[in-house]
């Protein structure tokens, strides 16, 4: 009786434990924690924690993931069964020419997140999200103050910082810009990128994103404090003008346009948030709004989070290089923070009669649209009746399109 007891335990997914799965259940317990209890970015970061707990097990019929000889982690290792025909039925093969083969295919075996994982793995789900993140993003504040885009621009300062400090450390080129990309703490083109210069890193780089994004509150005010005075905090910026609906129409086309033409690598994400924002600004589509706001962001954000959480398997999470890229994720994200507030500054030199409260400059990094109440609660402080809100979504919206346009940039120069 003993030895059929032992016989079954062999059989179970207790005899397949590692100290280290136990290590990813205390992460994920953390991740959970910290978006549960404390709020931080829960839509996202639930999803990516209890993904990783699923990594973790030893499951049946979710992934069959193996180890590459690349270091990539594959999720996605699908069985085929079949048989070859040659040469292709109704075909006559030609002297000197290959010979067509087809293969019918009689089985395709594969775990649950082998097939939803494909949604990161064929460049679907961050472009999609997008989608939703035009729907739901109001850009008149950026065109009522253009120059804010100056903002957004300096804010990816953390970027190429990052990136040649990752390459002092020993990452390549390809892995250097995906941990760079963290400091634009967008989630989806942190996704996007990684996913197509350095898969390996997905994981690690997915979860220092999504952590340093909910953790805006807590990084950003000091680095503001230290670059500002009591007297630049206090700055009163003028009213905004209304923006009309065919501006607002312009600018979502205008904008696709020329970044489209500037960084080609860009388009799938320049595209999808710009063409949520006409869907939303066009005010005959309530429907298609309604649902790239609700449903369509919704259920990608569970499938996205959920399949980055599975590529934290502890054989890869668990290494040196990922605790290089937690220091260097809030590197990136502290000199982008420095980058807006310190180009702000420089503004106010060059137009003293028109000056901008340097705290928004913080709001570049495109975690919207809380970069923006940051930057809003922290002038508040210091003058209760100042309203910064709708001047931070302006650098804020503008760091969304900054960001994916140096994620373009990267495709552009490293990614062929």
């Amino acid at each position: 009786m003993l030895q059929g007891l032992l016989d079954y335990f062999t059989t179970t997914g207790f005899a397949l434990l590692t100290w280290k799965m136990l290590v990813m259940w205390v992460i994920a317990g953390v991740l959970l924690w910290l978006a549960i209890a404390k709020g931080f970015e829960p839509l996202l970061l639930v999803p990516i924690a209890f993904g990783a707990l699923i990594a973790n097990l030893p499951t049946r019929g979710v992934i069959t993931a193996e180890m590459q000889p690349n270091g990539v982690y594959e999720s996605a290792t699908f069985k085929i069964e079949g048989q070859v025909l040659e040469p292709a039925p109704g075909t006559v093969p030609v002297a000197g020419e290959p010979v067509t083969q087809v293969v019918k295919v009689t089985r395709v075996e594969g775990g649950l997140y082998d097939f939803i994982s494909q949604g990161i793995k064929l460049e679907l789900f961050p472009p999609l999200i997008f989608l939703g993140v035009g729907a739901l993003t109001d850009f008149g504040p950026l065109i009522a103050m253009p120059r804010t885009l100056f903002l957004g621009a300096a804010a990816q300062l953390g970027l190429f910082v990052t990136f040649m400090g990752a390459g002092l450390l020993g990452f390549t080129a390809k892995q250097a810009a995906s941990i760079g990309i963290i400091g634009g703490a967008d989630g989806p083109t942190a996704i996007f990128l990684t996913n197509k210069l350095a898969p390996e890193l997905l994981g690690a780089v997915a979860v220092a994103a999504y952590s340093y994004m909910s953790l805006v509150p807590l990084i950003q005010p000091p680095i503001m404090r230290l670059l500002t005075t009591h007297k630049e905090r206090r700055i009163r910026m003028k009213s905004l003008r209304s923006v009309s609906k065919l501006e607002k129409l312009i600018f979502a086309v205008a904008v696709m346009i020329i970044c489209i033409l500037l960084v080609p690598d860009a388009s799938a994400l320049i595209a999808m948030l710009m063409f949520g924002n006409f869907l939303r600004e066009c005010a005959v589509t309530e429907r298609l709004v309604k649902a790239s706001q609700n449903e369509i962001i919704n259920v990608l954000t569970i499938f996205l989070g959920t399949s980055v959480g599975i590529t934290m398997a502890a054989e890869s999470f668990l290494a040196p290089e990922t605790l290089k890229i937690i220091v260097l994720g809030v590197i990136a994200f502290g000199f982008s923070t420095a980058g807006g507030v310190l180009m702000a500054k420089v503004m106010n030199v060059m137009s003293p009669n028109n000056p901008v409260n340097p705290l928004i400059g913080s709001a570049g990094v495109s975690a919207v649209p809380m970069a923006a109440r940051v930057s809003h609660n922290e002038g508040q402080k210091y003058d209760s009746g100042n309203y910064l809100l709708m001047h931070a979504m302006g650098p804020n919206v503008a760091g969304v399109i900054g960001t994916a346009v140096a994620a373009g940039y990267f495709l552009s120069t490293l990614g062929h």
